[in-house]
């Protein structure tokens, strides 16, 4: 139970500065949409757009600075958004773009949960952040890319999936977690006051 408690801490901390307050804004409009496009969109599109609503808490309650709050609350949202709008089909590299960043905040979340648990060396080491961020976000491209898989194979065919897509998309994940690896081996990726999962 000390990691409930530690994330519930971190959860209910007052923000403090306009970039904190900004990202408990930007997760007060997502719970809101997710709400409202339970009742206004297809089912699809709202289970779409509630998949960006762990990434947006957790990295609140696991203490993320409050920039790269930010940036993973409005990356993951964009994220899910730019699918219910067609906008990965409309706009020619945004799939790529947008995997590069998203899968890069998300392996930043990861090396944070992962150097909590102690499973692998304290992220202010050089080398570690980069390998693992790295290893991260390929594993969660290649979820997400069998996520991708199941629902055009299952549910409906408008979801997009071809080889070149999939292959690119893993690459442009890897990229962005390497980036976010290379990051974090220079820099806290934590507020300094949170609570210690």
């Amino acid at each position: 139970m000390p990691l409930i408690r530690a994330m519930y801490a971190n959860l209910k901390r007052p923000p403090r500065g306009v970039v904190e307050w900004s990202a408990d804004a930007v997760r007060a409009a997502a719970i809101v949409g997710v709400v409202v496009s339970l009742f206004t969109l297809p089912f699809t599109d709202f289970a779409v757009l509630s998949m960006s609503l762990p990434a947006a808490m957790l990295s609140r309650m696991i203490g993320l600075r409050a920039g790269l709050d930010l940036l993973t609350c409005v990356t993951v949202i964009v994220a899910a958004g730019s699918n219910v709008i067609d906008l990965y089909r409309a706009w020619t590299g945004w799939d790529l773009i947008v995997h590069a960043v998203c899968t890069g905040v998300l392996a930043a979340v990861a090396l944070v949960l992962l150097d909590d648990a102690r499973v692998i060396e304290p992220t202010g080491r050089r080398r570690t952040p980069i390998v693992v961020a790295t290893s991260a976000g390929l594993a969660l491209s290649a979820a997400w890319e069998m996520v991708e898989w199941f629902g055009y194979r299952f549910i409906t065919d408008a979801i997009f999936v071809t080889y070149d897509d999939t292959i690119g998309d893993m690459i442009a994940g890897g990229a962005g977690a390497l980036v976010a690896g290379a990051l974090a081996s220079r820099w806290r990726l934590t507020r300094a006051d949170r609570a210690p999962l």
